[in-house]
């Protein structure tokens, strides 16, 4: 595993192991392991796990990726909404793992697309080849994957940069009225491992939204990512009361509606081509499940 990245306003004043935890999606205590080891540097420099970020220091990771990581390609069912020798856009089905991790070995979207395409073993994190960007297990949606070494970079840099587009649709909970912000820290919650909370020793996340229709019990928005944190989306529409319809995690306790997941669906993909350097912005229209529920409630309000 290789990166290296400059630290924003959003790492500023953040340990360095906390950060590099993070960043690198390992366990911190890994992570003051690989400090300590001399594999993460600041500025070029063996820090302390302790070492607080200032604004603009140069965070390095060089850690030495598990020699006995085999992933297996298997086949599955992928909708491709766009592939060239560069990229791979994959409109994301529900009940679906992004890549391998603690309890989910295989029939990851990792394991399906190296059958498809075997060219991203080796692109990026052994783990996670090709990988850029997450979507939640039950979250639905785009996700951009590269194919080659220079498009892992420049989709790595769009997403630093907060170029890449992301917007979401989404069925909350209660009614919001016109459009608005969330800014709050984002960091694990210190009671449940599983769940992200928000902290004022947490990262920073800004989440925009703007309501689409008015329902008596619920709102349909649209939330465009300004950051990408863990659940983002859906922690931060809890935090202000109004959590996604279907959320097990952060929602209600009792769901009017029988789901599997969370109506949340990444709806639009906008980014630069890594060879081209043209702006394509991608579309994947609402799931089955979800378009039915949001028929539902069109056809119970006319009423």
């Amino acid at each position: 595993m290789m990166k290296k990245l400059k630290a924003d306003n959003s790492l500023s004043g953040t340990r360095l192991d906390k950060a590099a935890s993070e960043i690198a999606d390992i366990s911190r205590s890994l992570a003051a392991k690989l400090i300590e080891g001399g594999y993460i540097k600041v500025n070029n420099d063996v820090k302390k796990p302790s070492y607080i970020l200032c604004e603009d220091d140069e965070i390095e990771i060089n850690a030495p990726e598990s020699a006995d990581v085999d992933i297996a390609p298997q086949a599955m069912p992928l909708d491709i909404v766009y592939e060239d020798k560069h990229i791979i856009v994959i409109n994301k089905q529900r009940d679906l793992v992004v890549h391998p991790s603690a309890g989910h070995d295989d029939m990851t979207l990792v394991n399906g697309l190296l059958f498809h395409c075997k060219d991203i073993k080796g692109i990026g994190a052994e783990k996670r080849p090709g990988i850029v960007h997450r979507i939640d297990k039950d979250t639905t949606g785009l996700l951009a994957v590269a194919k080659n070494d220079k498009a892992m970079a420049s989709l790595a840099d769009q997403i630093q940069s907060r170029t890449m587009k992301r917007k979401y649709i989404a069925l909350v909970e209660g009614k919001i009225e016109g459009e608005g912000c969330v800014e709050a820290n984002i960091g694990r919650s210190k009671k449940e491992r599983k769940k992200q909370a928000v902290a004022n020793d947490g990262r920073y996340a800004k989440t925009n939204y703007k309501v689409i229709k008015n329902y008596t019990n619920y709102t349909l928005i649209e939330a465009e990512l300004d950051t990408g944190r863990t659940h983002q989306i859906r922690v931060h529409m809890a935090y202000i009361g109004h959590p996604v319809v279907g959320d097990k995690l952060y929602g209600y306790k009792k769901q009017k509606f029988n789901l599997d997941g969370q109506l949340l669906h990444a709806y639009e993909l906008e980014l630069i081509h890594p060879q081209t350097g043209k702006k394509m912005v991608f579309n994947a229209p609402m799931p089955e499940d979800f378009k039915k529920i949001v028929d539902t409630l069109d056809k119970k309000e006319c009423l």
